[in-house]
């Protein structure tokens, strides 16, 4: 008897202990049982809530939708303002166009077909004013250009004070074109302007800068030239820091000078940058508008449009003469203007570069 109980007790000590079955991490309460407080449940405990079901993951057909759609989901509020302020006033000016339609009466609009069109080009003021826009851009773009590019390349080597002299160039750009205009007015005037000044002590006679063709067109050139140098500058400063130094290093142990440097190694590497101002530069003088308009205050550019740019005489018909179905006709005829333009300089950019290219 001794012996049954003391084989019992042994049997007892060496049987495991019989723990419940861990949860899982996110696994709810075992299915027969709600509740999961300490102890048995009494009839007024509360239930435990049920388990949250976990989201199904993306199907793959949905991640490869959204990557494609994603690019354009991020351009697309560019092209919504473009359409809203580039397109959209572009094409409605088209429309206005071959209406005859008058300021103070705008919602009446006349059709009159293409004879907008036809009324510009017999009126003389238009080839006036297009003829000073070609000479105007000639002479405030090939200076602009020819400037910028010496200054970019003597702030390409090593001055004291270049980072200076680099923000100092750009502040006429960052200037208004309102406030430098009116102190070039100043500058230039007749009698009291400090240009004539100077013209005086070298001992010639002075000049009118406001009434005399070439004078005043002269004058409303060396403000644009002004504004736009030290911008073009560091556009071509920071193509000719992309050009490798090696070629440098090359040419100056063959012999070659600086000048000749510049000639056969920077401006090969700078004809990108270059197509670009002068595509800029084009665009820029064809729009001509600020300078022309504050220079002297009228809307016709001087007694005798010496120096009207067709900006200055679509703004002289539209709210001049409020003749909005004529101004919409200039706005779209400067439109192809500037594309033939900038359409001719790609073109002998391009002819060039082959030509170049086949030696």
């Amino acid at each position: 008897m001794a012996d049954g109980e003391e084989g019992r007790g042994q049997r007892d000590r060496l049987t495991p202990l019989r723990f419940p079955p861990p949860l899982l991490a996110g696994a709810g309460p075992p299915a027969h049982s709600g509740w999961a407080g300490p102890g048995p449940r009494t009839p007024g405990s509360p239930a435990s809530p049920p388990p949250v079901p976990l989201a199904p993951p993306a199907t793959p057909s949905l991640r490869r939708t959204w990557r494609k759609a994603s690019p354009y989901a991020y351009i697309a509020p560019f092209f919504t303002l473009f359409l809203a302020f580039g397109l959209f006033p572009l094409l409605y000016t088209a429309f206005v166009s071959l209406y005859r339609v008058e300021l103070q009466t705008s919602g009446e609009m006349e059709w009159r077909g293409i004879a907008n069109y036809t009324a510009l080009f017999t009126d003389e003021y238009f080839w006036i004013s297009l003829r000073n826009t070609f000479t105007i851009g000639v002479l405030s773009t090939v200076p602009q250009l020819a400037m910028a590019l010496g200054l970019a390349h003597l702030l390409n080597y090593r001055l004291r004070g270049r980072t200076f002299i680099r923000t100092a160039i750009l502040l006429p750009y960052a200037t208004s074109v309102a406030a430098a205009t009116l102190v070039f007015a100043q500058l230039f005037g007749r009698d009291f302007g400090l240009i004539n000044y100077v013209i005086g002590l070298v001992g010639l006679d002075p000049v009118d800068w406001q009434t005399g063709t070439v004078a005043s067109q002269i004058a409303v050139s060396t403000i644009v030239i002004w504004r736009w140098t030290g911008y073009n500058a560091l556009i071509y400063l920071a193509g000719m820091q992309s050009i490798p130094h090696e070629l440098y290093e090359a040419a100056e142990m063959d012999g070659a000078s600086r000048w000749r440097q510049f000639i056969h190694v920077t401006l090969p590497g700078l004809r990108p940058t270059i197509v670009f101002t002068v595509i800029i530069s084009t665009i820029g003088a064809t729009q001509l508008f600020g300078e022309p308009l504050l220079f002297e205050g009228s809307i016709s550019g001087g007694i005798s449009h010496q120096y009207q740019t067709l900006g200055l005489y679509m703004y002289e018909q539209g709210w001049g003469f409020f003749h909005l179905g004529r101004a919409a006709a200039i706005a779209w005829v400067m439109f192809v203007l500037i594309v033939v333009l900038v359409g001719a300089n790609a073109l002998i950019a391009r002819r060039r570069a082959r030509k170049e290219a086949g030696r």
